[in-house]
């Protein structure tokens, strides 16, 4: 298995977009609806264009992306929330964490975060990987999402990643 981890480009974004339609991925997301997918597309592309997505190819196939949520400010610009998504075919082989791996050298040497945060729907299966790569649970949000008349949980985790 050969990995390739380069910028993402705007030639990527079909992928995310099919990836985002899927039902077993869609439903650890916000979006409900094509038009949500497209919003939140237009957004990962702006963060594409400064440079702070990573596409991930494997044996020439695109396989996962991950984006940093960098912000504007310079109160905030130590910390990112950052999404990751692994095309179901790949997962379970270690892209994921690899992508995270990469995510991480990209947030700190280019950005210069010092702490990344995620938020995590209770129940996804990803939080197991978050924990063993070293991102801490800080904090819960009952009743964050309802969907079908059923609430679910926002468990939020970060990692420090140096500084000050």
């Amino acid at each position: 298995m050969n990995l390739e981890f380069r910028p993402s480009d705007i030639h990527d974004l079909p992928f995310l977009k099919r990836w985002l339609m899927e039902g077993e991925i869609l439903k650890w997301f916000p979006m409900c609806d094509e038009k949500e997918i497209d919003d939140s597309i237009r957004i990962w592309n702006g963060y594409t264009k400064i440079g702070a997505a990573i596409t991930v190819e494997c044996d020439g196939v695109i396989c996962g992306m991950a984006n940093l949520y960098v912000q504007p400010f310079k109160r905030f610009a130590h910390q990112a929330l950052f999404s990751i998504v692994v095309d179901e075919k790949y997962r379970g082989k270690g892209i994921g964490r690899q992508l995270l791996e990469e995510l991480e050298k990209l947030a700190k040497e280019k950005f210069g975060i010092e702490i990344l945060h995620l938020e995590v729907y209770d129940g996804n299966p990803a939080q197991r990987i978050y924990e063993k790569a070293g991102f801490v649970r800080y904090g819960a949000q009952q009743k964050f999402i309802k969907e079908d008349g059923k609430y679910n949980a926002k468990i939020m985790m970060e990692k420090r990643l140096g500084g000050s």
